[in-house]
C-alpha cells in the first residue's frame, strides 16, 4: 500500500496508441469514433500546436479563473433562447453551484437569491417542480435540496417543508420497491436514488406515510423492495439500466450504486444485490484508449460528463470489493485503482477545457454548465481517494448512517495544489462537498422528526 504523500507516478501509456485490435468493417459508429480520436490526439499529445505549454508527459493547467467566470455568468440573467430550459431551473442552479464549490469558490452570496427562487417552486402537496407552477419531480427536488445544502444557512434549509415532502415521496413509492420520478410518471433508478438522497439528508422518517399506496402491497418503509428493484435493473452486459429489461447506461449505474450505498454498507449492499465482477467488466469497457475518457453506453463516444457518471462509480465499487479500506485507516492509499485515473485526468485537462471558460463533452462541442459540473466532479474524484470508513464515529447520524461514513484523501502527485489543478473533494454519494453534507444532515438531526 502507498502511504499518504507518496509519489504515485502517472502512467500515460493508456493514451498513447490506437487500440491494438480494430474491426475492418467501417460503420457510422466506427467512423464517428475515429473522428473523435483524431480530434483528441493533437490535444493529448500537442503534436501540432507549438503554442501549448506542455509536452507529451505533462498536462495543461486547469484554468480555474475562466471556468469560475463562466459559471458565475450562467447564474445571471439568461437570453430569451434559454426559455426552453424553464423546467430545468433547479438543475441549472445545482450544476453551477456544484462546479463553483469544487473549484473552491464561495457560493454563500447566492443564498438569498437561491432560497427566494426555489421557495416559489415548492408545491403545497410536497416537493419541488422544475419551474414556477410545475408539478413536483424527484429530480428537480433533488437539485433544490442539494443546492440549498451548498448555499447553507438556517433560513434556506428551514424553507423545505419536510413533512409535505415525506407525504409526497410516499405517493411515488411503488409496490415493486422502486420509485416513480413524479406522480404517474416513469419508474426508474433515478427516482430511487433521488428519493433516498432527500430522505437521508433531510432526516425524513423511513416509514411510509399511512396513506402511501405501496402499503397495500405490504411495504412499510421506503427501503422495502428497493435493493431488489435495483438488482432487477442489471442487464446481461453487466451494466445497470434505468428500469428492468432496458439498455445499460453509465448514469443509471451511478444512481444504483449510490442508492445501495445509502441503504447500507457498500460491502454488504452492492455485493449482495449486484453481480460485481460483471459490473466491473462493463464499467471498465466504458473507458477508451487513446482518449482516456468514459462513454456512457456500449458503442458510444466518450463524453466529459461521464467523468462523473461512470468515474463516480469506482469509489463505490472499490468500497464494495475490498473491506481493507475500512481497516487500514486514513494514512494509506491504494497503489492501484480499478480505472485509469491518469487517463481520465489527461482527457479532462487536455480535451474538455474550453478556451473561453467552461468544460465540454469533447473537443468538437461547446461548454455548458451541465458538462462543467460533471467534468469537474469526475476530475475531483480522480484526484482523491474517497473511502468508506466503517470505524468512523464522528458526525455519524442514526438512520441510514452508512451514507455519512465517507472520507477523502488527496491521491497521487498529479495536479497538486501548487499549479491550481487540485479540486475540493466531493461526497461520492451526494455529489456536493463533504462539509455541506455533514452540516445539512446535522441541522436536520437537531430539528428531529416531525
Amino acid at each position: 500500500m502507498a502511504t499518504k504523500g507518496q509519489d504515485l507516478t502517472p502512467d500515460w501509456t493508456v493514451s498513447t496508441p490506437w487500440p491494438p485490435i480494430r474491426d475492418e468493417l467501417e460503420t457510422e459508429t466506427s467512423a464517428s469514433q475515429d473522428k473523435t480520436v483524431q480530434q483528441c490526439l493533437p490535444l493529448l499529445h500537442a503534436y501540432d500546436d507549438s503554442s501549448v505549454d506542455y509536452d507529451r508527459d505533462t498536462l495543461p493547467k486547469l484554468d480555474r479563473a475562466k471556468h469560475a467566470r463562466f459559471l458565475h455568468r450562467s447564474l445571471q440573467t439568461l437570453p430569451a433562447v434559454a426559455v426552453g430550459f424553464d423546467a430545468s431551473r433547479p438543475w441549472m442552479v445545482y450544476w453551477a453551484l456544484t462546479a463553483l464549490t469544487v473549484l473552491g469558490e464561495d457560493v454563500t452570496p447566492y443564498r438569498e437569491r437561491v432560497t427566494q427562487n426555489f421557495s416559489s417552486m415548492q408545491n403545497v402537496e410536497g416537493g419541488f417542480g422544475g419551474g414556477h407552477g410545475q408539478i413536483s419531480h424527484c429530480a428537480s427536488s433533488y437539485a433544490v435540496v442539494l443546492s440549498l445544502a451548498m448555499v447553507g444557512g438556517t433560513d434556506s434549509l428551514a424553507m423545505i417543508d419536510r413533512k409535505a415532502l415525506w407525504h409526497w415521496l410516499g405517493q411515488v413509492k411503488q409496490a415493486d420497491g422502486g420509485f416513480r420520478v413524479c406522480v404517474d410518471g416513469e419508474e426508474d433508478v433515478r427516482g430511487g436514488y433521488c428519493s433516498m438522497v432527500m430522505i437521508s439528508l433531510l432526516n425524513l422518517p423511513l416509514s411510509l406515510p399511512i396513506e402511501a399506496p405501496a402499503r397495500t402491497a405490504g411495504l412499510e418503509s421506503f427501503q422495502d423492495g428497493l435493493p431488489e428493484y435495483i438488482s432487477r435493473c442489471q442487464t446481461f452486459e453487466g451494466g445497470i439500466s434505468g428500469s428492468p429489461q432496458t439498455e445499460a447506461h453509465g448514469a443509471y449505474a451511478f444512481c444504483a450504486l449510490a442508492c445501495l450505498s445509502i441503504l447500507g454498507p457498500p460491502q454488504k449492499m452492492i455485493s449482495s444485490y449486484l453481480d460485481v465482477p460483471l459490473l466491473v467488466a462493463w464499467l471498465s469497457a466504458r473507458q477508451y484508449a487513446p482518449e482516456g475518457g468514459f462513454a456512457g453506453r456500449t458503442n458510444k463516444l466518450v463524453d466529459g460528463c461521464y467523468s462523473h457518471w461512470v468515474g463516480g462509480c469506482w469509489p463505490l465499487l472499490e468500497a464494495a470489493i475490498s473491506d481493507t479500506q475500512a481497516k487500514q485507516g486514513a494514512e494509506t492509499l491504494p497503489e492501484i485503482s480499478l480505472y485509469s485515473r491518469d487517463g481520465l485526468i489527461r482527457y479532462i485537462l487536455a480535451c474538455c477545457q474550453s478556451e473561453k471558460g467552461g468544460l465540454r463533452d469533447k473537443p468538437s462541442t461547446y461548454p455548458d454548465s451541465y458538462h462543467t459540473c460533471y467534468v469537474l466532479a469526475g476530475l475531483s474524484s480522480a484526484q482523491h481517494y474517497n473511502y468508506y470508513n466503517k470505524g468512523q464515529t464522528e458526525k455519524v447520524f442514526p438512520g441510514l448512517s452508512d451514507a455519512f461514513r465517507w472520507a477523502s484523501l488527496p491521491y497521487g502527485s498529479i495536479c497538486e495544489t501548487e499549479d491550481g489543478s487540485r479540486l475540493r473533494p466531493i461526497h461520492p454519494i451526494y455529489v456536493i462537498p463533504l462539509s455541506a453534507v455533514d452540516d445539512t444532515r446535522g441541522y436536520f438531526e437537531q430539528q428531529g422528526l416531525f
